[in-house]
């Protein structure tokens, strides 16, 4: 064995010895073991039950024709893209992003059919007013922010490995963490565009002794109005450090759920904070990114590699199964991430009550099936079932603490 290959290998064992190193540190939570009994038949009804499982099938359709359609695109992008990107005479960075927007469009046309079946199912089932014109523009902050990480991207790679040939994802894949690592921060402005304070002087006041429970306080509580498209209840914390942010929807605040829910909401949301989990994330896409971009690299290599814009359908077809393929992984980690929230609002509220509540409520606010099937749960589930959840209020209630 050469010095080099000697070297290369040293390398390569160091990286996957940091690489594991990392994931295991950040695999950890302070959730404790439980013996959970997750039988959704202790908290709900046969019939319940099966009413959640009739509207979840339909779900299932749309997500799986969805993914095929946005593969079927790929592939007939990528068939197309050498002539379109010969017609496009803005060199080739300028091309790439022209191509990337095409792409971009593409995508949002194929969504949008989707979208406006499920839109329709939700509606039909109680879950959203029909009103579809305020579904479509409703995201339009987050999607037009999307839209802008997508073209810088594509510069930085197109631009990388035009300098540095098949060797860019070296340095393209900790500029991207840090590029994800610039946005998520700056999220946590943006999401809360359109959003106002919380009005009720009662959620105000519990909502900051809950901040000094899990010490993050000062951290903003808005909500942002969404009855307009949906009656789902949800929240979500979003930015970290100074950008750190709860987001209420205002379904949550319809007299629907009591006080207590609302509160544990909120502590779930602020466990998030607390624990970092966003910079978690990060961290979990850093480690990722490496072996990510190489295979990019890898399947373009036959089409000139990623200094050519015509390769950049095919990567995101790559990306796409890619994605597919990492999804159950990327999904046990969410939801290790979400259980740890939800025992840090057991903890910080006190109240398996509202908690057991809570939940019961989600299988009426938003059909969730409470024990999915086995390949769901690996492939869409990003939080623990609502048996799983109800469960660990259980044994929170038991004296697991």
């Amino acid at each position: 064995m050469t010095a080099t290959r000697i070297g290369r290998t040293a390398t390569l064992v160091a990286f996957a010895g940091a690489w594991v190193v990392g994931a295991s540190l950040l695999w950890r939570t302070g959730v404790p073991d439980l013996n959970l009994n997750t039988d959704a038949h202790r908290w709900f009804t046969d019939a319940q039950i099966a009413r959640s499982r009739r509207y979840e099938r339909f779900e299932y359709v749309l997500w799986a024709l969805h993914l095929l359609a946005t593969i079927v695109a790929l592939i007939v992008l990528s068939r197309r893209a050498p002539r379109m990107a010969r017609s496009i005479e803005l060199g080739r960075v300028g091309t790439g992003v022209i191509v990337g927007m095409v792409i971009l469009v593409t995508f949002w046309a194929i969504s949008l059919p989707f979208g406006l079946a499920e839109q329709w199912w939700e509606a039909r089932h109680g879950l959203a007013p029909h009103d579809y014109l305020a579904w479509i523009f409703a995201p339009w902050a987050s999607l037009s922010f999307e839209a802008l990480f997508a073209m810088i991207t594509i510069g930085i790679v197109m631009g990388l490995a035009g300098r540095l040939g098949g060797r860019w994802w070296l340095v393209g894949a900790p500029a991207f963490a840090l590029l994800a690592a610039s946005f998520a921060f700056l999220f946590g402005y943006v999401a809360t565009i359109g959003t106002h304070a919380v009005r009720n002087p009662e959620l105000r006041l519990a909502f900051r002794a809950l901040e000094r429970t899990e010490d993050v306080e000062g951290t903003p509580i808005r909500v942002q109005n969404v009855s307009s498209y949906t009656r789902q209840v949800n929240a979500f914390s979003t930015g970290f450090g100074p950008s750190a942010q709860v987001v209420l929807w205002d379904t949550l605040l319809d007299g629907r759920l009591g006080n207590d829910e609302v509160e544990f909401v909120v502590a779930h949301e602020l466990g998030h904070v607390r624990d970092r989990h966003i910079l978690k994330g990060l961290a979990w896409f850093a480690l990722l990114a490496f072996p990510l971009a190489w295979f990019v690299t890898w399947a373009t290599r036959r089409t000139g590699g990623l200094a050519n814009a015509a390769s950049l359908p095919g990567a995101l077809l790559a990306l796409t199964l890619a994605g597919l393929v990492a999804a159950p992984f990327e999904n046990v980690v969410s939801r290790r991430y979400e259980a740890e929230a939800d025992w840090a609002a057991l903890r910080a509220t006190g109240d398996a009550r509202g908690g057991e509540e809570l939940f019961e409520s989600f299988q009426e606010t938003s059909l969730q099936d409470p024990s999915p099937p086995h390949w769901a749960y690996l492939w869409l589930e990003t939080h623990p079932t609502l048996a799983q959840r109800l469960a660990m209020v259980a044994a929170y209630r038991s004296g697991s603490r």
